[in-house]
């Protein structure tokens, strides 16, 4: 089967999945984004608190991902549905394309009638799928007995205290049927980039999705984070974040891990070291025990003081890997 052809699930939040979502494009247009729907901050947070909408602002960035750049309506279709709005008016810090998303599922009846109509508006390559369309909270138990409940609180802890034990939902939530059959068809699965405990475990929380993905039989690739996170991932090494990975799927190795080698300079460093980051360790040796093949690479983008994953990289990796 041709690369074009293969069937490639993304699994994760907006950030981390959208930049791996524009190199995957190039390569394949079976592309599905399972997205996390436990987002409780900013623009999204707001209209879920306020309005009672499923967070869509995950939703938004991969559907913007996954748009053809190559169109120019569809070009600056994408441009005004990123726009967000500045000013000092109460639609300060909102997304138009939130509040887009928000009003068609009003009309359509559920989030998935929204995206799905989004989605032809863009002439999207490949589908956006929401990892559940029930409601539900992310919480964490640290391992001082204390539980943080939220994404957001748990996102910006922003300190280096007790460290996260588990992860849960403060209800139990169905999984959406297309998620479930867009596993069982892939011909491999990327879990992350993105926060760990905020992006790419939440959606192994929901019933099911972990077992899809064992039963697909497909490689189950995980990308590993460029740098720690305070207050989530502090000291954590690669083999820390791929431990974490795999007890929440409930295997006993990952086809493979992806893992930065990129130096960063001083002025980078000093710039997340204000932060409490600093760039994730790898030692194959002890990423051996939870993964078959640890794959190392040039995978950051630096742009100014700001590290990203690097998406036509990240994405050639991938379809190597498969």
């Amino acid at each position: 089967m041709s690369h074009g052809r293969k069937n490639i699930v993304v699994i994760g939040g907006g950030s981390g999945s959208s930049v791996a979502l524009r190199g995957l494009k190039t390569f394949s247009k079976r592309l599905t984004a399972i997205v996390t729907m436990f987002d409780s901050g900013g623009s999204a947070g707001i209209l879920r608190d306020e309005f009672g909408y499923p967070p869509l602002g995950d939703i938004r960035q991969c559907l913007l991902a996954l748009s053809p750049s190559d169109n120019e309506k569809v070009t600056v279709l994408n441009r005004a549905l990123d726009f967000r709005f500045e000013s000092k008016s109460s639609l300060k810090g909102h997304s138009l394309g939130n509040l887009i998303l928000a009003a068609l599922t009003t009309i359509y009846g559920g989030v998935q009638g929204a995206i799905d109509e989004v989605s032809d508006m863009l002439e999207l390559q490949g589908q956006v799928v929401p990892v559940t369309l029930d409601e539900a909270h992310l919480g964490a138990r640290l391992i001082d007995g204390e539980t943080v409940l939220t994404e957001s609180a748990i996102d910006l802890r922003g300190t280096k205290g007790p460290s996260i034990q588990e992860l849960f939902l403060d209800r139990n939530v169905k999984p959406n049927s297309r998620a479930i059959d867009a596993l069982i068809s892939a011909d491999a699965i990327l879990l992350g980039p993105g926060d760990l405990y905020t992006s790419v475990l939440p959606n192994l929380l929901v019933d099911g999705i972990s077992t899809a993905i064992r039963e697909s039989g497909a490689p189950v690739i995980y990308a590993c984070n460029l740098m720690t996170k305070l207050g989530e991932t502090d000291g954590y090494g690669a083999w820390d974040f791929a431990s974490e990975v795999v007890r929440y799927l409930a295997i006993r190795k990952l086809d493979y891990l992806l893992v930065n080698r990129t130096k960063f300079s001083k002025q980078v460093l000093e710039s997340y070291a204000d932060e409490g980051a600093s760039p994730v360790e790898v030692d194959s040796t002890r990423t051996e025990q939870f993964a078959h093949q640890t794959i190392v690479a040039d995978i950051a983008h630096i742009e100014g003081l700001k590290i990203r994953h690097n998406s036509e990289k990240l994405a050639e990796i991938v379809m190597s890997a498969i």
